[in-house]
């Protein structure tokens, strides 16, 4: 059968989602976990190839498997050969052909700014603390000039294989709570550090290094040196996958 999982981890002790010769993954850890419960040597197909220190609260995984268990039991069964830091929150049968990757239509991603004057011991792996008064309405103003089909290479790190840059990006909403700002983008696809280039873009806006008025010619550009920083990963969550 073909398993769906949705999984939640804190990934600050990976490198990442995508299985590595030197360095530990998420994949591989849960790939040992369903070994030990079904004897059987699977690859488990993320939606979301995360990188190192990003974390889910939504990620989507499938294999296949010929293994006995209830499909509603492989969570707890699983779940008992993970570390605390990686957990299977649910578990389906679903059509053969179904692809965590391939079949998703869109993932929606967040990225938190811990935007006070100290930092917070709590937040401090999952957000990117930024110590200075950030205009959030401007950031707001910037975010819409994203929305829409657009070539984002400005907004792409080097070394990405993919070959084309354009992506829809169906929402971007910047909130504020409290001392919390997060940045919420929702897309058809994301290239290689998208949304934290956007992050740090939406930063620069919000704390007066450039105007909302800016983004549109930067997005056209499609030069990287255009755009803004790239925020560090442990701020990055993946938030859910839709099918």
């Amino acid at each position: 059968m073909n398993v769906k999982i949705l999984l939640e981890y804190d990934g600050s002790n990976y490198h990442g989602w995508q299985r590595q010769k030197n360095a530990l993954t998420i994949q591989e850890v849960v790939e040992e976990a369903v070994y030990k419960v079904t004897g059987e040597k699977v690859k488990v197909i993320g939606a979301g190839r995360t990188d190192a220190g990003v974390h889910a609260r939504g990620q989507v995984a499938n294999f296949h498997t010929n293994c006995r268990i209830p499909v509603e039991r492989l969570p707890y069964a699983i779940n008992s050969h993970l570390p605390e830091d990686i957990v299977v929150k649910g578990a389906e049968e679903v059509p053969d052909d179904f692809h965590a990757r391939y079949s998703a239509k869109a993932k929606v991603y967040t990225y938190t700014i811990y935007n006070a004057p100290f930092p917070s011991p709590l937040m401090r792996k999952y957000s990117y603390f930024y110590p200075h008064i950030l205009d959030v309405e401007a950031m707001q103003e910037a975010a819409k000039a994203f929305v829409g089909v657009h070539d984002f290479t400005a907004f792409r790190a080097s070394g990405s294989p993919v070959k084309s840059s354009i992506r829809n990006v169906m929402r971007l909403e910047v909130k504020k709570n409290k001392d919390v700002i997060t940045i919420e983008v929702e897309a058809d696809g994301f290239l290689y550090n998208m949304v934290r280039i956007i992050a740090g873009t939406l930063l620069e806006v919000g704390s007066g290094k450039r105007t909302p008025e800016e983004i549109p010619s930067v997005i056209s550009s499609r030069d990287r040196e255009r755009a803004g920083i790239t925020l560090p990963a442990h701020g990055l969550c993946l938030e859910k996958v839709v099918y």
